[in-house]
């Protein structure tokens, strides 16, 4: 079948990860997705956990992939802190669940192991969807830095591309899941900023527009979208708007959070005045070197 030109590069389907058994020649590599409802995608199809608890394990055991999660910690996470008395018989009964969910036919062994003082989740060739949106965010971001707009809307499309839903479709669990599930969205609302300043950096800031309110009606306290919008309708040869904007954010973030909002926002009022938004295309002071993320 050939490949769509117009969707994002698939590195489960494109990159040579198979793991083949030498009798079966089967397939036995996996995609873990969180960015959504969590799934585990096989040649053979998405496959999806019914039980909360065992979902809630395997999600736990992906987030600390590569570590010893001790039991207690596990137990924590799945009871939220209130286990009953048959714990840590429960905890034996869900990772043989998660393992057998796990279970790929030609694979002699688990990808979760039992490592003193709990378990481990072990990648090995198998790939984690958080794991390519990071790459794509941080080519994004390194391109953005060197004013490579084209390339870096590319890479941060690609990366949004792979969020099919709320991270981990909103699965309730413990400090470690819900820790997670915000630093996830948190990676999210990057990308985005990223996307935009880029797209403003090409002059799409017409296109932008629409976004960018919404993304203020949403994220009421964020500063760097009302910078964006600010911005992009300066630009549009839309100052009194973005005025009006700038006064919206401003009163918004000091009623709710009782601080005046940061540098970068006071001075965008002085850059609408002076018309420096739409006659010297200045560069927002919003995103910072994020490679690290």
């Amino acid at each position: 079948m050939e490949k769509d030109p117009n969707q994002p590069v698939d590195e489960f389907r494109t990159r040579i990860l198979t793991r083949v058994h030498p009798d079966r020649r089967e397939v036995v590599v996996r995609r873990y997705e969180m960015l959504g409802e969590l799934r585990v995608v096989t040649e053979s199809g998405d496959h999806s956990l019914s039980v909360p608890k065992v979902k809630i394990l395997l999600a736990t055991l992906l987030i600390r992939a590569g570590q010893v999660v001790p039991a207690d910690q596990l137990v924590a996470e799945l009871w939220n802190g209130r286990p009953p008395r048959c714990a840590a018989a429960a905890l034996y009964v869900y990772v043989s669940q998660v393992r057998k969910f796990l279970c790929v036919s030609g694979e002699s062994s688990s990808p979760v192991v039992t490592r003193s003082p709990g378990y481990m989740l072990q990648l090995g060739t198998d790939t984690l969807d958080l794991h390519l949106f990071q790459k794509e965010l941080s080519r994004g971001c390194q391109h953005l830095h060197l004013d490579n707009y084209a390339q870096a809307v590319t890479e941060c499309e690609s990366a949004l591309s792979r969020w099919r839903s709320s991270a981990l479709g909103g699965l309730q669990g413990g400090f470690i899941i819900n820790d997670h599930i915000t630093w996830l969205e948190e990676s999210r609302l990057v990308c985005l900023e990223t996307l935009i300043e880029a797209k403003l950096g090409l002059q799409r800031h017409h296109e932008s527009l629409s976004q960018l309110y919404s993304l203020i009606a949403e994220y009421p306290l964020r500063e760097s979208f009302y910078q964006l919008l600010i911005i992009a309708l300066c630009r549009s040869e839309r100052r009194a708007e973005a005025l009006s904007v700038y006064d919206r954010g401003w009163s918004t973030i000091t009623r709710e959070l009782a601080v005046e909002p940061g540098d970068g926002f006071q001075r965008i009022r002085q850059s609408i005045l002076d018309e420096t938004c739409e006659i010297r295309g200045i560069r927002t002071p919003i995103i910072r070197q994020r490679v690290g993320l």
